[in-house]
C-alpha cells in the first residue's frame, strides 16, 4: 500500500504543508503540517517586491539590508536605551511584511488582493505613512478598538456580569461612537466615573454594573484596574478603604422594565455606612480631602484623575495603546502597575503619556505616532539573542491573530460568513449574517472556533485572560476539521481566484496576493505550478489543496 500513497509539499511560510492521498481509501486526508522548528517558528522564503530570481542568495524575507534611523522621538528614546544595553535594533520591515502588519494591528483585517497590489506597485516613499491615515479612517479600525475596550470595560450580558443585551447594546454603542468620533480619553474617563441613570438609556453607567459585586471596593477595583493600571487586592487595607470612599454614595436601584437598574448618587450614603470614616477620602498618591454630603464624591476622583499631572492616568491609557500595537506593554503587564513591576523604558513612557496630555488626550493621534515609528516597523527577525532585546522593543514581536482577527481573515479569504449565538439568550441573540467577529458587541455572543481559540471571556477586565497560546486542538482544527474544509472547497471567493481567465502565474499570483498579501517567490510559483499541472487531481481541487496548506503556515497565522 505504501507505494500507492503519494505524498506532496508546497514550501510556504514556515515550513512544508503536507496532505497524502491513499489511492486504495479513495479519499484525501491530511497527513501533518511540518514546521521547520516548531509551530511558533516562522521562517519564510523570500517576500520581495516581485517575484525572487532562481538563482542567487536569497534576500531577507523579513527585513531591507539597510540598517534602521530613526523617524520620531520613540525612535531616539528606544534606540538610546538599545545601545545602553549593547544590543542592537532589527532592520526595518519590508513593504509586504509592513502592509500585512498595519492592516492586523490597526483595523484588524487582511488586505484585500487589489489593495496589496495597489501598495506594494507603489513607488511613493511616503506610501507608508499615507498607507496608516487611510486606516485610521476606517470603519473597521473603530470596530477593532471597541472591541479591545470592550474586554477592560467587561461588556457582556450573561453570567457572571449580566448587564444583559439592553444595556450591553447601548454600552457598546456608546463606546463604539465615542471611538469613532474620536472624543478625548479624559472625556470619556469622567462619563463612566461619574454617569447616573438608567443602564438601557444612559450606557456610561454600566462601567459600574459590569461588576461582580456593588461593594465601594468592588467599585474602587474596577476603577484602579481600568484607569490605573492597579491591582486593588494587592493594596494595604488602609489604601483601599481610602479610596473605596469615593463610591460609597453609589447607589443601585431596579425600575419596573425588565433587568433595567439606576445606578445613582445616593447622598444619604446607603453604602457609606459600610465603611469607617466614609466623609474622609484618600487619593491613591496618599492625599486626604474631605468629602462634602452634597456633591457625588465620584466627581471628586475624576477631577483627580485626569489631572495633567496625575502619575497614573495618562501612562496607563498610553502603555495599554502599545502593547495592542507591539505585543507588550513598557510596563509589562499592561495592567500591573505596581513599585517592583517597573518600565522597561521610563523615558520612552512619561514621553507617550506627555504627548497624550500635549494632544488633549486625542488617542488616535498617540495611534498615529507610535505607527509611524520605526521601532514599530522593525523587521521581526532579531539582530541579536540577547533574552533582554524582547522587552526593549528591539524586534517586531511574532504573535498568533486573536480569535476574531483569525475566523473574519478565514471567512475574507474564502467569502463565507459565520454564525455566533448565545448558549442563553435573554430575551434572545439575533446576530445578522455577515457580522464581523470583531464588531461583536456582547461577550457571551460567541461560536465553537472562538472559544477554541482564546477569545476572552471579559469577566475581569484583565488583558491576560485572553489566551493566544497555540494549542493542539487549534492546529488540528485548521488541519482537519470540516468546518475549514467547507470554507474553503464552498466559498466562491477562492472559485472565482482558481477559475481566472489567465496564466497559471497569475492565478498563483492572486492566490498569494488575497492570503499572504504579497507577491510569490519564483521557487514558490514554481511548485504551485507544478503541482496544479501534474498533482494527481483536478485543478480546482489540487488549487484548495494549495490555499489549505497556505492557510495552515505560520505566514498566515501569525502577526509579524
Amino acid at each position: 500500500m505504501a507505494s500507492r500513497r503519494k505524498v506532496w509539499g508546497i514550501k510556504s511560510g514556515s515550513g512544508w504543508g503536507l496532505r497524502g492521498f491513499a489511492a486504495g481509501a479513495g479519499a484525501w486526508t491530511n497527513v501533518k503540517t511540518c514546521f521547520i522548528a516548531g509551530w511558533l517558528t516562522v521562517s519564510f522564503v523570500a517576500v520581495g517586491l516581485q517575484p525572487a530570481p532562481a538563482a542567487g542568495p536569497a534576500a531577507n524575507p523579513y527585513a531591507l539590508a539597510t540598517p534602521p534611523q530613526p523617524l520620531n522621538r520613540i525612535d531616539e528614546l528606544v534606540f538610546a536605551r538599545l545601545t545602553e544595553l549593547g544590543i542592537p535594533p532589527a532592520n526595518p520591515s519590508t513593504d509586504p511584511v509592513f502592509l500585512r502588519r498595519a492592516y492586523l494591528d490597526v483595523i484588524g483585517t487582511l488586505p484585500t488582493m487589489e489593495e496589496a497590489r495597489e501598495f506594494l506597485l507603489d513607488r511613493n516613499p511616503g506610501k507608508r505613512g499615507e498607507l496608516i491615515d487611510r486606516l485610521l479612517e476606517r470603519n473597521e479600525f473603530t470596530d477593532y478598538r471597541a472591541m479591545k475596550w470592550c474586554e477592560v470595560l467587561r461588556v457582556k450580558a450573561e453570567f457572571p456580569i449580566n448587564l444583559w443585551p439592553n444595556a450591553v447594546q447601548a454600552y457598546h454603542r456608546w463606546i463604539r461612537t465615542g471611538l469613532r468620533d474620536n472624543v478625548p480619553y479624559d472625556r470619556l474617563a469622567r462619563e463612566l466615573l461619574t454617569a447616573n441613570g438608567s443602564n438601557f438609556r444612559v450606557p456610561p453607567v454600566n462601567f459600574f454594573r459590569a461588576l461582580q459585586g456593588q461593594e465601594p471596593e468592588a467599585l474602587a477595583a474596577a476603577v484602579a484596574l481600568t484607569f490605573m493600571g492597579e491591582r486593588f487586592d494587592e493594596w494595604p487595607d488602609e489604601r483601599r478603604a481610602g479610596m473605596a470612599a469615593f463610591f460609597a454614595n453609589v447607589g443601585f436601584k431596579s425600575t419596573a422594565e425588565w433587568k433595567e437598574e439606576i445606578v445613582y448618587f445616593d447622598p444619604g450614603a446607603t453604602n457609606a455606612n459600610l465603611l469607617a470614616g466614609a466623609r474622609e477620602a484618600t487619593f491613591p498618591d496618599g492625599a486626604h480631602v474631605w468629602l462634602c454630603a452634597d456633591k457625588d464624591p465620584r466627581e471628586v476622583f475624576a477631577d483627580w484623575l485626569i489631572r495633567s499631572d496625575n502619575p497614573w492616568f495618562a501612562r496607563v491609557v498610553a502603555n495599554r495603546i502599545w502593547a495592542w500595537l507591539l505585543g507588550r506593554g513598557i510596563v509589562h503587564e499592561p495592567d500591573d502597575f505596581r513599585p517592583d513591576n517597573p518600565s522597561s523604558n521610563p523615558a520612552l513612557l512619561d514621553f507617550l503619556a506627555a504627548e497624550l496630555v500635549r494632544s488633549h488626550y486625542d488617542l488616535k493621534s498617540l495611534y498615529r505616532l507610535i505607527l509611524n515609528s520605526q521601532t514599530y516597523q522593525l523587521a521581526s527577525v532579531p539582530a541579536s539573542d540577547d533574552p533582554r532585546g524582547e522587552a526593549n522593543f528591539a524586534a517586531y514581536p511574532l504573535r498568533r491573530l486573536e480569535a476574531e482577527v483569525l475566523i473574519d481573515a478565514l471567512c475574507q479569504v474564502s467569502g463565507t460568513t459565520e454564525k455566533y449565538e448565545s448558549p442563553i439568550p435573554e430575551p434572545f441573540t439575533f446576530i445578522p449574517e455577515g457580522t464581523r467577529a470583531i464588531a461583536l458587541a456582547d461577550g457571551s455572543i460567541t461560536s465553537p472556533f472562538l472559544e477554541l481559540f482564546g477569545r476572552p471571556p471579559r469577566d475581569t477586565g484583565l488583558m491576560s485572560e485572553r489566551n493566544n497560546e497555540p494549542t493542539t486542538a487549534q492546529r488540528l482544527h485548521l488541519l482537519n476539521s470540516s468546518h475549514v474544509q467547507r470554507k474553503l472547497e464552498q466559498s466562491p471567493r477562492l472559485r472565482a481566484l482558481v477559475n481566472f481567465r489567465g496564466t497559471p502565474q497569475q492565478v498563483v499570483t492572486r492566490v498569494y496576493l488575497t492570503l499572504l498579501s504579497r507577491f510569490p517567490t519564483q521557487a514558490e510559483l514554481q511548485a504551485v505550478q507544478d503541482y496544479l499541472r501534474n498533482g494527481p487531481r483536478q485543478r480546482g481541487a489540487a488549487a484548495t489543496d494549495v490555499i489549505w496548506a497556505l492557510i495552515n503556515s505560520a505566514e498566515f497565522l501569525y502577526r509579524h
